[in-house]
């Protein structure tokens, strides 16, 4: 049989090149790989676990999807649809809330940096976010998750889970494991952390334009352009990690002996990276204008992907009924 996987990406705006490097790219790998079965969503409820704009949520959703679509993932091959058109994902998230404790899920990293974020919206949403997560992954038994090293602690919580349901009830939930891509990790502009969409000017759109690319590589802080040792953190490592990332290792290594001996110009470095990125994601940007201009062709991809996740989720849930005695 094939094993599945299954991934997805809140619907929080257009996608970024951490989200294409980081999961996306592991998603075409996995949906053209005949040994699986792929289902991909946009996280429509995971969205709301923090302040949001309702007036945009339903937009939002959309143009992630157009996004995949445009990066080549397939409905034929895949399942792509919105997390809220299946209902079975809060049912199943009820179920498994049972199974963990407050205190296990107060003692996350990735729930204490949110309530640092938010600290006047600290909701049950937020702290069951990985419970919801969780259900996700369970609903159809995926085996494998194309996600960030970010995501670990919540998909170890998925794991725990799925033991402590499989011992209680005897199911059969897999424990699943993080697909990890090569670039899983794409560095912020500002110098700090990570490309997020919730952090202004740490991140370059999957449509943005070549002109858009520039001024905000422009923007990156560096420093004299040369020196005594590589930086392994702040601005430069991370126009480093991108010149890798999109030119490869050979051209980082040519800028890196520069900085040791001579000295880089940025200002060279930072076109030669923008043409690199752009050249990359220009074909995804010709495509998307395709979806664009007809949105029911995004609708219906939406509503037969929620009809054949809704016949896997269906299954599992009258599975876990039957084995922890709810009535049928």
């Amino acid at each position: 049989m094939k094993k599945r996987v299954f991934s997805g990406t809140r619907a929080t705006g257009r996608l970024h090149l951490g989200n294409y490097l980081g999961a996306v790219k592991g998603y075409l790998e996995l949906q053209n790989n005949p040994d699986y079965e792929a289902i991909y969503m946009v996280m429509d409820l995971h969205a709301i676990t923090t302040p949001y704009d309702k007036a945009k949520l339903f937009e939002n959703t959309r143009n992630v999807v157009m996004d995949y679509l445009a990066c080549g993932l397939d409905p034929e091959k895949s399942i792509i649809t919105a997390q809220s058109l299946v209902p079975e994902h809060t049912f199943l998230a009820h179920i498994l809330s049972s199974e963990i404790t407050v205190a296990r899920m107060q003692h996350l990293p990735t729930f204490k940096e949110k309530v640092k974020q938010h600290p006047d919206h600290v909701t049950m949403a937020l702290l069951n976010y990985p419970v919801l997560m969780a259900s996700d992954i369970l609903l159809y038994k995926a085996s494998l998750v194309p996600v960030g090293i970010d995501q670990e602690p919540h998909l170890e919580v998925a794991r725990e889970i799925a033991r402590k349901i499989n011992e209680k009830y005897g199911t059969d939930f897999p424990e699943p494991k993080r697909f990890a891509t090569q670039g899983e990790y794409v560095p912020s502009l500002t110098g700090e952390g990570k490309m997020s969409k919730s952090v202004e000017g740490s991140y370059i759109g999957l449509t943005d334009s070549l002109d858009e690319i520039k001024k905000k590589l422009s923007g990156a802080p560096t420093d004299s352009g040369k020196g005594e040792a590589i930086p392994e953190k702040g601005g430069v490592a991370n126009l480093f990690k991108l010149v890798e990332l999109f030119e490869g290792s050979e051209k980082r290594k040519e800028y890196e002996e520069k900085y040791l001996g001579g000295g880089v110009r940025y200002g060279e470095l930072k076109t030669e990276l923008a043409e690199a990125i752009f050249k990359e994601i220009e074909p995804i940007q010709k495509q998307r204008k395709i979806y664009e201009n007809d949105p029911s062709l995004v609708e219906r991809v939406i509503k037969e992907g929620a009809e054949k996740a809704g016949i896997i989720a269906g299954k599992t849930i009258e599975e876990i009924k039957d084995k922890i005695g709810l009535i049928k």
